[in-house]
């Protein structure tokens, strides 16, 4: 009782069965380091597991966004009288992934949701330049929404950013020159 099952390897990962006499003293060692002062942890130790879970593509986005800032977003939503009763066509449309040059564009989306799994991409309200939305907005992902969307659709502008801790990770992870 108590004791852990031996790693399994699956996909090349460890997998482990936990107790929880095990997560609790993995728990209290955090704790016992955090009180250490003169434990120093250089990196946030997450960073080296997150490289483990990300596509090729993903680097280049992360890139891609570390170099270049907020990138535009859209939702296209129905337009209704007072905005009562809008439905949401699509949402959280972007051409970041092609714009950093993916090889597999098909599974942009996937990587866009990977990415802020792991917190190191978010979807925000705040807009960015307007000028910038107008490349985005002829995009064929965002004119089929428009389309489906039916007469007089809505636009709502958003944007995609790195959160703090994506910006710190791709300051760390990778060799970024402005």
């Amino acid at each position: 009782m108590g004791q852990s099952q031996p790693a399994i390897p699956v996909n090349g990962s460890l997998i482990r069965s936990v107790s929880a006499d095990d997560l609790r003293r993995r728990g209290d060692a955090l704790l016992a380091r955090s009180a250490d002062v003169y434990f120093t942890e250089n990196v946030h130790p997450a960073y080296d597991r997150i490289l483990d879970q990300l596509a090729p593509d993903e680097a280049r986005i992360l890139r891609y966004m570390a170099l270049n800032g907020p990138q535009p977003s859209v939702d296209v939503r129905t337009n209704r009288p007072l905005g009562i009763g809008s439905e949401l066509v699509s949402g959280d449309l972007t051409s970041v992934p092609e714009q950093s040059g993916v090889r597999y564009p098909d599974r942009s989306r996937l990587y866009l949701i990977n990415l802020n799994r792991l917190g190191l991409l978010a979807n925000s309200d705040d807009p960015v330049v307007l000028s910038r939305y107008m490349v985005l907005e002829v995009q064929p992902l965002v004119e089929a929404a428009l389309k489906k969307a039916g007469r007089a659709p809505k636009i709502v502008r958003k944007s995609l950013r790195l959160t703090e801790f994506g910006e710190d990770f791709c300051q760390t992870c990778f060799s970024i020159s402005s």
